[in-house]
């Protein structure tokens, strides 16, 4: 048995039926994306990638960059997909720590990965995002009947690197049943049927795009339109043949500054979801006032998947990321203890449950530190549960600050800004300071059109906010850095702003 295979695509290779639709209207049946899987599986093999064995892949989206993630999971091996913007710096970090057997990229990759597979001894090739590449052209027709390695629940079946933002990056390793107990969990509750066709615009390098929405959309048995990337236009010439929707908050957006998102393009869907980031409550209410359709909003990282959601039915609340998965243990603890909070207090997200990574490749000891000793992963971000039970996320650890000796928690500060008139967006980090030890910054983003000065931010402020919460510089810019699945980097905040109390 191959968990995840079996649990996912069990009767594909004889399936007539569509799974990927394509904007030009060509369609890959499920037996057509079974052959190409298992001739890729079988190249993978005679490449010499054995069950357990690590094959990466940093290419554009495309069906078949798809066809290979399944491919990898029939050979046994472990998948490793690598965001398309990382530089040569950053693979050769990620071949000396994940040693893979196989590494699968685009043409204009492969000057940095060739070199790498002679130092390290592995296989280097190329598919590109037209399918074309000396992988797919390896394909052969009577490889069909591949026999798919055995694998189980507990087998590693993806390594997913986190993003770094305190160190070197690191793997997490996401078992067959971690996988599995996910899909099967996301397609129950966000109620995903044969009927459902999906519009796939994430790219497939990250737990959201691959995990989330391709892996719940097999779950419950549908199809998915794919298209190469985010586009507004393509979404709105699109949407009328789809569903349902996942994206980031700049997904959303850009739908609502596009003029052609109407209340008509969206009368066939039914579910829009929104994860990755924080999606502003502004975001919320003009995407209902446009659409009719409010937004639901859930929470995950690449160590867990999805953790929370927002209701199905009921009442899906902005700034909230909604109640526990079934099969997901959520505390808030003391983060110096562990000991678990009352509702209402804010501490630490600490999650148990069969989507719970079981370490960091090759690094036991942050592995060790990253677990309670009853099994509890510690996430590292901050929240608290409200009367109602659901769970809201006030942070990372790593960005509360002490100011005088007492905690600040920037998202509370970034709400009371996002409040003030003009302001788009806002991100607040605590700096250096002579006095306080550390004080708040902010970095704000005004509404087209508007204009939002400092002293404005600051004044707007009073009485809203405690003297030591309330930033004493505050800077406008034109936006604010994110990376390519939208979270804002506070990293490149705090390297700029480090020293404006100096």
């Amino acid at each position: 048995m191959n968990v995840l295979m079996d649990g996912l695509f069990a009767g594909w290779n004889k399936d007539p039926r569509a799974f990927l639709h394509f904007p030009d209207g060509r369609e890959m049946s499920r037996r057509d994306f079974m052959h190409t899987s298992a001739a890729f599986a079988a190249r993978l093999v005679e490449w010499g990638a054995k069950p357990g064995d690590r094959v990466a892949m940093q290419t554009e989206k495309s069906p078949e960059a798809l066809a290979l993630y399944a491919a990898v999971l029939r050979a046994g091996a472990v998948f490793l997909p690598l965001n398309t913007a990382y530089t040569a710096a950053e693979i050769a970090y990620f071949v000396e720590d994940a040693k893979p057997a196989v590494f699968v990229c685009d043409s204009k990759t492969a000057a940095h990965v060739r070199p790498l597979a002679n130092k390290h001894g592995f296989t280097a090739a190329e598919l590109n995002a037209d399918g074309s590449g000396d992988f797919p052209s390896a394909q052969n027709a009577s490889e069909d009947n591949f026999q798919n390695a055995k694998r189980g629940e507990d087998d590693t079946a993806s390594i997913l690197y986190t993003s770094g933002t305190t160190g070197r990056p690191k793997g997490a390793m996401l078992s067959h049943k971690n996988l599995l107990s996910n899909a099967l969990a996301l397609a129950d509750i966000w109620r995903f049927s044969e009927n459902d066709v999906l519009l796939h615009m994430l790219p497939l390098f990250h737990v959201h795009g691959l995990y989330t929405a391709t892996n719940t959309v097999v779950a419950g048995g549908g199809a998915m339109l794919f298209l190469p990337k985010f586009d507004a236009a393509a979404a709105c010439l699109n949407m009328p043949k789809a569903t349902a929707m996942m994206g980031v908050p700049t997904y959303y957006t850009r739908l609502l500054a596009h003029p052609e998102f109407t209340r008509d393009k969206t009368k066939g869907m039914r579910l829009f979801v929104s994860g990755s980031a924080p999606l502003l409550p502004e975001t919320h209410a003009a995407f209902e006032e446009r659409t009719g359709h409010r937004i639901l909003e859930r929470y995950g990282m690449s160590e867990t998947g999805m953790n929370t959601s927002n209701p199905y039915e009921g009442e899906r609340r902005p700034g909230a990321v909604g109640f526990p998965l079934p099969g997901a243990s959520i505390r808030i603890a003391d983060e110096k203890t562990g000991a678990e909070l009352p509702q209402g207090e804010t501490g630490g997200i600490e999650i148990k449950g069969a989507n719970v990574f079981s370490g960091y490749w090759e690094k036991p000891q942050q592995t060790a530190d990253a677990f309670r000793k009853d099994g509890y992963f510690i996430t590292g971000d901050l929240g608290f549960f409200d009367k109602d039970g659901y769970l809201n996320i006030v942070g990372r650890a790593k960005d509360m600050f002490i100011s005088g000796g007492l905690n600040v928690y920037p998202k509370e500060i970034e709400t009371a800004i996002n409040d003030l008139p003009g302001v788009l967006e806002s991100a607040v980090i605590g700096a250096p300071h002579p006095d306080f030890g550390e004080s708040a910054v902010a970095a704000v983003v005004a509404k087209p059109g508007e204009k939002v000065s400092p002293d404005a931010v600051i004044s707007g402020l009073a009485g809203a906010l405690a003297k030591f919460k309330t930033p004493k510089k505050v800077f406008v810019i034109d936006e604010l850095p994110r990376n390519t699945m939208g979270k804002v980097q506070k990293n490149i905040l705090r390297d700029k702003y480090r020293k404006v109390f100096s």
